[in-house]
């Protein structure tokens, strides 16, 4: 498989906590209705939030550089396209959406996601899917 493109991102936890309680902010617009779940059961959601925005972010720099010397391939909220969602184990990954997973099919992110003190992190890897089976040895 071929690397299609790799992002990072970091957020301060306390900055971003400040924005989503802004009147009439948007922010919250950008998460899909299971991550609004998930951030809101727990204590602290300010930081659940701010670790997906940094995931939301790490996709679209991967995705971005993946498509370097072409036009962009997102819509006008890509945020909200992308998805970070947890296993039975609680084990974070990206689900697509919308044209993101028109353009990305079948492709392979791993994702780690971070928390230390007032920041969060995401880093992201895409990679292409396997065009051909593998040989049986």
């Amino acid at each position: 498989m071929a690397i299609l493109g790799i992002g990072f991102d970091l957020v301060t936890v306390s900055e971003f906590a400040e924005q989503l309680s802004r009147p009439g902010t948007a922010m919250k617009s950008s998460f899909r209705p299971g991550e609004r779940r998930y951030c809101e059961a727990k204590a602290d959601p300010a930081r659940h939030y701010a670790v997906r925005w940094a995931a939301k972010e790490a996709v679209i720099k991967a995705w971005a550089s993946s498509r370097f010397a072409r036009p962009p391939a997102v819509g006008d909220n890509a945020y909200v396209q992308v998805e970070v969602v947890n296993d039975a184990w609680g084990r974070p990954t990206i689900k697509l959406h919308d044209e993101a997973a028109q353009f990305l099919p079948g492709a392979i992110i791993h994702l780690s996601l971070t928390h230390d003190g007032d920041m969060a992190g995401a880093m992201v890897v895409i990679e292409e899917p396997d065009l051909v089976a593998p040989v049986a040895r």
